[in-house]
């Protein structure tokens, strides 16, 4: 049901926490002037309380994107930059939900005030561990892990806003029942979805607010995700909802709050920014508040209603905790934890007692390693040990061998490229006369590994990591367009809703072309470069081309590739990769990382 009146925590399932407000304001008032007129030892007495003090320091711990990585990621997915004191750099192994504990859990010791926040995207496009099992493991996970409230992410509709619910409210899965016979309990935490509306009642799916409180301290939590999720989730999984501005948004609910006296407000936002480093801990208040950081996260930040007290951030999977002007011009903190649980954010937010608001001149925060140094969590050990034994008879089969590691960085990436031929080659055993294939970078979430993870031996694929490179089930198309038209898709990349931050295909094998970012917009993409097997394409020409079934309805900024013709559906993009690897590696003879010289760059 959506929510219409100040949500409150759920106790349906004997929630673990519960918040009194034990005093009234003018109770306060009242018991603050009987005691400024009474004499200093007046105050002493065996039966007598300590007035609480006019500030108390609230530690907001936060973090974003954990995408369901229970386990440590792999590769640099599992590692983040360090900038050092000399101006150096240096990496970081991170991440894991079994050292995410440990920290929090740490972080928390002698702060009597503390709550745990997320930006969104904790589910989806997750590993198979998670995945397979439709993300329960990972709700489990962050239940254990003491999250009080979370905004929902655009992955969060993966599996379209029914699933959603189950998520939040438990339940066994619709087609795939219960696992190990137990029924899902469900989410201990709400999920914040302010800006996504019910088409039909125009209602919020699920609730647009929460507030936190521990005795006469209350804190208002806003969630929203990005306006252009449809764009980046199949069409499937936002039917029948409306996605409505993030800043208009946020300021109808801070509105709402301040009515039912709530005036200390955070904002949980999956959008965000990207910092001019990425190192983890970059000051990017140098040389100004917010000088060092561009992206969609700015404008909003510039535009939320000063009554916002701070801004936890998402979707870029970039990491940077700095300040923001608001639009009365004062700085304001806007974070992110980077991405898959290799950081947590933790901020003293200065709750004063007297104006029941934020002391804004006061916030402090930081990003912080999670470190693989410390002692794992032993609950946390369980859990992943527990579902591992449920997957493990689909996740540890081989499907191919890698002579390196194939790595998911650059404008084009070894493994994006990898996938593309993948899909080319599979798409010519249902068509023979499929010409090209392209990848969406967002659908290639990892790199593959050549040090082995478990038992299975370097260099060897096992299916759960094939399925943590492409966890979507999306499936392969073959469509026909013009050469006017493949072009055109090219320029797409750079232009359009694309401008801003292209999005760069990844091609297969026999497609080539020149990227010139010394240019702008769609002149980024020389149009005479572009070849198919080494012949200049004909813009009069007919090409078929493989895709995945969510750029093939124009997802990513796309929509000349919602416009091909002669459909042909095939099976999931995870097994035609496994169908490649299997036909093409073997023990003795495995497959090299593709060489990334498709697209020249020109900058």
């Amino acid at each position: 049901m959506p929510a219409t009146s100040q949500p409150q925590p759920s106790d349906r399932r004997g929630r673990r926490r519960t918040y009194r407000l034990v005093a009234a304001s003018a109770v306060l008032a009242t018991a603050g002037a009987l005691a400024a007129a009474l004499p200093a030892d007046a105050h002493e007495g065996t039966h007598s309380k300590p007035r609480p003090s006019r500030y108390q320091d609230v530690q907001l711990l936060s973090f974003n994107d954990l995408h369901g990585n229970l386990e440590p990621p792999s590769g640099s997915s599992g590692r983040v930059t360090e900038l050092q004191a000399d101006g150096t750099t240096k990496t970081i192994d991170a991440g894991g939900v079994e050292y995410l504990a440990t920290h929090l859990r740490e972080a928390r010791k002698g702060n009597a005030y503390s709550v745990t926040a997320a930006g969104g995207d904790m589910v989806g496009a997750s590993p198979l561990i998670s995945g397979l099992f439709h993300d329960e493991p990972t709700i489990e996970a962050l239940n254990k892990l003491d999250l009080d409230v979370t905004s929902v992410g655009n992955h969060e509709f993966d599996e379209g806003a029914r699933e959603l619910g189950r998520l939040q409210n438990g339940g066994c899965h619709p087609t795939d029942g219960c696992y190990n016979g137990k029924k899902f309990r469900g989410a201990d935490f709400p999920y914040l979805a302010a800006n996504v509306l019910n088409e039909k009642s125009g209602k919020p799916i699920l609730k647009p607010y929460w507030v936190w409180k521990k005795k006469d301290v209350k804190i208002g939590f806003i969630g929203v995700t990005l306006e252009d999720t449809p764009g980046v989730v199949s069409a499937e999984g936002v039917k029948g909802l409306k996605f409505k501005d993030e800043v208009e948004t946020i300021n109808k609910y801070a509105r709402v709050l301040q009515k039912q006296g709530v005036k200390s407000i955070v904002a949980l936002i999956h959008e965000g920014g990207l910092p001019a480093s990425g190192a983890y801990n970059y000051n990017c208040d140098s040389p100004g508040a917010g000088a060092g950081i561009s992206g969609p996260i700015v404008d909003i930040a510039k535009n939320v209603t000063p009554a916002v007290d701070a801004l936890v951030t998402g979707h870029t999977h970039a990491a940077y905790a700095c300040t923001i002007p608001d639009p009365s011009g004062k700085p304001r903190t806007v974070t992110s934890a980077a991405s898959f649980g290799r950081l947590y954010t933790d901020t003293t937010l200065t709750y004063d007692r007297y104006t029941g608001d934020i002391a804004r001149t006061a916030v402090k925060s930081a990003n912080h390693v999670v470190t693989r140094t410390v002692a794992k969590a032993p609950d946390m050990t369980e859990l992943i040990s527990r579902w591992n034994t449920l997957a493990a008879p689909i996740g540890n089969r081989a499907i191919g061998y890698i002579s390196a590691d194939v790595p998911n960085t650059g404008t084009e990436s070894p493994m994006g490229d990898l996938i593309a031929d993948a899909q080319l080659w599979y798409g010519k055993k249902l068509d023979a006369d499929v010409d090209l294939a392209l990848m969406n970078p967002g659908g290639v979430r990892a790199g593959l590994t050549y040090a082995a993870k478990g038992a299975e031996g370097d260099g060897v694929v096992t299916y759960a990591e094939g399925f943590t490179v492409q966890p979507f089930s999306n499936t392969v198309n073959l469509q026909s367009f013009t050469g006017a038209q493949l072009i055109q898709v090219l320029k797409e990349q750079v232009s359009g809703t694309n401008a801003s931050a292209p999005k760069i295909l990844q091609p297969s094998s026999d497609l080539t072309y020149t990227l010139d970012l010394t240019k702008a917009g769609a002149d980024r993409v020389v149009a005479d470069s572009v070849k198919v097997n080494g012949v200049a394409v004909d813009p009069a020409a007919t090409y078929r081309v493989a895709t995945n079934s969510f750029l093939a309805g124009g997802g990513d900024g796309f929509p000349t590739l919602g416009q091909g013709t002669n459909d042909l559906v095939g099976a999931d993009d995870l097994s035609a990769l496994e169908q490649y690897l299997l036909a093409n590696s073997s023990a003795a003879g495995p497959i090299a990382p593709p060489a990334t010289n498709r697209i020249t760059i020109v900058q």
